[in-house]
């Protein structure tokens, strides 16, 4: 998996338990399975641009958010 790849995953996880919202939620919130989600999460699939979109969309925040190195902290 690329390095970018990860970071965005990892911040994904990050951004969502600092808002203290649950993996169920921001898939409702995103409209993707609960399933997908965790997969992305544990790193077991690389999602698509679109469903990165609706993921950052759901946790109200711009795409290049993810991409924040200094969330790595």
């Amino acid at each position: 998996m690329e390095v970018e790849t990860e970071l965005i995953l990892n911040n994904i996880r990050k951004i969502r338990r600092k808002k203290k919202i649950s993996v169920l939620n921001l898939s409702l919130e995103a409209g993707i399975s609960h399933s997908h989600l965790y997969y992305i999460e544990s790193k077991r699939v690389a999602p698509s641009i679109d469903v990165v979109v609706k993921i950052a969309k759901a946790l109200n925040i711009q795409f290049c958010e993810l991409l924040d190195v200094q969330r790595k902290k």
